[in-house]
């Protein structure tokens, strides 16, 4: 069978749309629906049963949408503006969450300084929330053994934040500290509103778990 110019135009109106489910970044994604509406356009105003003016309609109303859509988005990711800290941050440890979802997590985290013999979390007591060591080193202990230190860009309390319960062991600062935390409940509320970003951070904690496996000192790429 031989596919005419018509065809061809059908088949890749329903490509592009398939395509753009496949697509995670939500500007590329809203664009690529967009052709995709526009080529099915042609092609059901071509067709030869007649202009389907139903389906033109309705390609419209999806056109206008994801434009207005993808304006929104623009507008609002350049009301974005990072400090060096949160910059840093995105483009290391926060590579999986887009420039919307990190403001929205950095919007409910709090930057605090340590000074050295800092108790972070204490074994067996719950966790306040989840931190970022973004600069300094951490030393932790399990049933008053060390098993390990870390610096820079690792979490503190994950596992019990992931888990819930109290923490499995204590984690003291060794030297002065800059780091950032998050509530517990107010994570856990904007990640439960958000499963992109609950996705993404299931991704961080495993990077993270695979950085601490891999050595006895972690330190974060800068």
């Amino acid at each position: 069978m031989t596919l005419t110019l018509l065809d061809m135009t059908g088949h890749m109106s329903f490509a592009l749309t398939a395509l753009s489910f496949c697509v995670r970044d939500i500007l590329i994604l809203r664009g690529v629906a967009i052709f995709s509406g526009f080529v099915g356009i042609a092609y059901n105003y071509f067709i030869p049963a007649g202009p389907l003016w139903l389906v033109i309609f309705w390609l419209s109303i999806f056109i206008a949408i994801n434009s207005f859509r993808i304006v929104g988005i623009i507008v609002e990711h350049r009301s974005i503006d990072f400090s060096e800290e949160e910059l840093e941050l995105h483009e290391t440890v926060f590579q999986s969450f887009s420039s919307v979802e990190f403001m929205k997590l950095m919007r409910i985290g709090e930057w605090r300084v340590a000074e050295s013999g800092h108790c972070f979390v204490q074994q067996g007591n719950m966790i306040e929330g989840l931190k970022l060591l973004f600069n300094g080193e951490v030393v932790i202990e399990r049933d008053g053994e060390e098993v390990g230190r870390v610096r820079d860009g690792s979490m503190i309390g994950e596992m019990s934040f992931i888990q819930g319960g109290t923490a499995t062991a204590t984690v003291t600062s060794t030297r002065p500290c800059h780091y950032i935390v998050w509530p517990k409940d107010k994570l856990r509320q904007l990640l439960k509103r958000n499963p992109s970003m609950d996705i993404a951070m299931k991704h961080v904690f495993s990077m993270d778990l695979t950085r601490k496996l891999a050595g006895p000192v972690v330190t974060m790429n800068r």
